[in-house]
């Protein structure tokens, strides 16, 4: 994704405005940038901004409950539930993010989906990144055999309940913020 090359605002209100930038870093998943820009007041500064390809998340529901993945997270250092997400690296090739959520969904627990309903796009850290999630409801599962990618050998899948998933919440153990996002959602606008 690149920056925005002038200044626009969703409520039409003052922005910033970006002067120049350099890549950073950048490898198959993310760019790393950084670029010089002007504020609404004319001061300028460095912005220094991650740039990723949007990722999916499935919510795999059942009547009861949910199906979680449990996986190690290098960055911080543990392991937590979560719903099934990931990306492809760019270019994604026409691939639809309904598509990436069906494929994450057969690849780390091996459900497929008779209904995946889009429930959202949510900006993942919008104060660094660039990086938007899509959110998608996942009903009339089929059990299948996972497909699991080598740095997802250590996953664990499990279904929890309705109370199950609260207490995974209250405990700490369920923390990914696009999870607890999509949670949101959920509550929000099918329940």
């Amino acid at each position: 994704m690149s920056a925005p090359d002038g200044p626009v605002g969703a409520t039409g209100g003052p922005v910033t405005r970006r002067i120049t930038g350099r890549t950073v870093y950048r490898n198959a998943w993310m760019t790393v940038r950084e670029d010089a820009v002007e504020r609404p007041d004319g001061s300028r500064g460095v912005y220094g901004v991650v740039d990723k390809p949007d990722f999916a998340l499935v919510v795999p529901a059942e009547p009861d409950g949910f199906h979680l993945v449990e996986q190690y997270r290098y960055p911080v250092g543990g392991r937590y539930w979560e719903f099934p997400q990931g990306s492809w690296p760019e270019p994604a090739g026409g691939r639809s993010a309904e598509e990436l959520a069906a494929a994450e969904l057969r690849e780390e627990t091996g459900l497929t989906a008779g209904s995946m309903r889009h429930l959202g796009r949510v900006h993942v850290a919008y104060g660094y990144a660039s990086q938007g999630c899509h959110i998608f409801l996942a009903t009339d599962l089929v059990a299948g055999p996972p497909a699991r990618e080598a740095s997802e050998s250590d996953l664990v899948h499990r279904f929890v309940t309705h109370a199950e998933l609260r207490q995974l919440v209250a405990d700490g153990s369920f923390t990914d913020a696009v999870s607890l996002a999509a949670l949101t959602l959920l509550d929000g606008r099918y329940r």
